[in-house]
């Protein structure tokens, strides 16, 4: 027991979840005052003794299914599957087994020669069945496995290594010898049929090893993987799922430029060394700098203003940039945010009261802000912003207006904007449709473009982080 909790202590620290040897004796300790009997027990007190961030708990407890039990789950459910096939089929499986069972006995003691696989496959051993799957593994290499395209290969390997087709045929055999015997056409037919259906569910087990085996020996991987792929996928296109899975990205990316903007500050806090001004200093010591000078150059912090349509549209993208920026407060001096479709209302206080994601679905879906089930009209809604709150716009404050410019052939009103540009230390538009499709139809946002200092697709996170990134960094 005590090598294969070395051994997912490993599987854990190669994973990201920091592990220290202390933590893992702690481990040991915990074996000796607990009874394995007990698996939700067992993965809470190992829980207790080697997680200790809150952001693991997700990674330990799918890498414990992956490591201790979920396989042979999994394995009995394959065999099961194989069992309500062949009752649809009319046949009795513990019928077959029965009658099998009793012309075997009929042979003569010795006669009947069969590899470790056949009789577990024969018996429904799924135990034995887990053990001589994960030795093979074993012998493949199963450790190597990297990727999803290996998958195939590893299979196979493993089939090849306990001689799987060799099997299959031996039960043939015995079902050939036992028509020899005497036994039915019918029966015999059973048996054959009975055989290759006894193939194809460790066929199955085998694949779902070598799967699980993937996810346990890279999950960093496959979960910096579906990040990526979420990263990369049009926010129009997101299911009710990844919605759910993109907060948690968006959480990630926040975290990292939080980071990077920690980290900055802290270099310009100790300042940047003055090289011509040091040398200068220490001429009379011969050049040698025993008096360093630093150069501090302080960067103050943007404010920012947030227009966002929310519009059926665009109401994946505006909930995600809202939750981008909401992170990064502690970026900029201060934040207001604005929402419309026709009538512009402000919702900074909304965010000030509020969970962040109960925030941004009061502004998005509640209706208590703005009437969100009327039609674009983006004129209305910039003027409506010049008239009351062109006072919040300064020097040093960035413009973020989020819309796809679909204005339902109304008076766009690309003055106003001209104003508030005129006022503020930049203009950011992000339109979530592509450039080729600016301007046609009843988009206005080529008369908008020469109101914007920066004008961008943004339809996906990653091109929303990037110009976070440019605002903040």
């Amino acid at each position: 027991m005590q090598k294969k909790i070395v051994e997912f202590t490993n599987l854990l620290r190669k994973s990201g979840v920091r592990v220290s040897v202390a933590e893992a004796i702690d481990a040991f300790r915990a074996l000796d005052e607990l009874s394995l009997d007990d698996r939700e027990i067992f993965r809470d007190a190992m829980r207790s003794a080697m997680v200790k961030r809150s952001d693991d708990i997700a990674t330990y407890d799918q890498l414990f299914d992956l490591f201790w039990s979920g396989f042979y789950d999994n394995l009995r459910g394959a065999f099961e599957g194989m069992n309500d096939e062949l009752a649809a089929q009319g046949i009795d499986l513990d019928q077959l087994m029965r009658m099998l069972q009793e012309q075997l006995e009929s042979l003569e003691p010795g006669s009947l020669d069969l590899s470790d696989l056949a009789r577990a496959l024969l018996t429904a051993d799924l135990s034995q069945l887990e053990k001589l799957i994960r030795e093979a593994g074993e012998q493949a290499g199963i450790a190597r496995i990297e990727n999803l395209l290996q998958i195939g290969f590893f299979s196979r390997r493993m089939m090849e290594r306990m001689n799987a087709e060799g099997a299959a045929q031996e039960l043939r055999d015995l079902a050939a010898r036992l028509r020899a015997q005497g036994l039915s056409d019918d029966q015999a037919e059973a048996i054959r049929g009975l055989a290759d259906r006894l193939l194809e569910a460790l066929r199955r087990s085998v694949r779902n090893f070598a799967e699980r085996e993937l996810q346990k020996q890279n999950y960093d991987y496959m979960e910096r993987f579906r990040r990526e792929t979420l990263t990369e996928k049009s926010f129009y296109h997101l299911t009710e799922d990844e919605i759910r899975q993109m907060r948690e990205v968006v959480a990630r990316l926040a975290q990292r430029i939080k980071n990077v903007l920690s980290i900055r500050r802290r270099r310009m806090q100790k300042g940047k060394l003055d090289l011509h001004t040091t040398l200068r200093r220490n001429m009379a010591r011969g050049g040698v700098p025993f008096e360093v000078t630093f150069k501090h150059r302080k960067k103050d912090r943007p404010k920012l203003v947030i227009l966002c349509d929310v519009s059926s549209s665009v109401a994946n993208v505006s909930r995600f940039m809202l939750q981008f920026v909401y992170s990064l407060q502690e970026a900029f001096t201060r934040i207001r945010s604005f929402v419309f479709v026709s009538e512009l209302g402000e919702v900074t206080q909304v965010f000030r009261d509020h969970d962040i994601n109960d925030a941004i679905e009061k502004a998005l879906d509640g209706g208590d802000v703005i009437n969100v089930y009327t039609r674009s009209n983006f004129g209305q809604a910039f003027h409506g912003f010049w008239q009351n709150h062109l006072s919040a716009v300064d020097k040093r404050t960035t413009v973020l207006v989020l819309g796809d410019a679909r204005n339902n052939y109304n008076d766009p009103r690309a003055w106003c904007l001209r104003e508030v540009k005129n006022k503020a230390k930049n203009l950011v538009w992000l339109n979530p449709e592509s450039p080729g499709a600016w301007g046609f139809g009843d988009s206005v946002m080529d008369r908008y473009l020469p109101a914007c200092d920066v004008a961008e697709e943004c339809r996906n996170l990653r091109q929303l982080a990037k110009v976070v990134d440019r605002l903040v960094l």
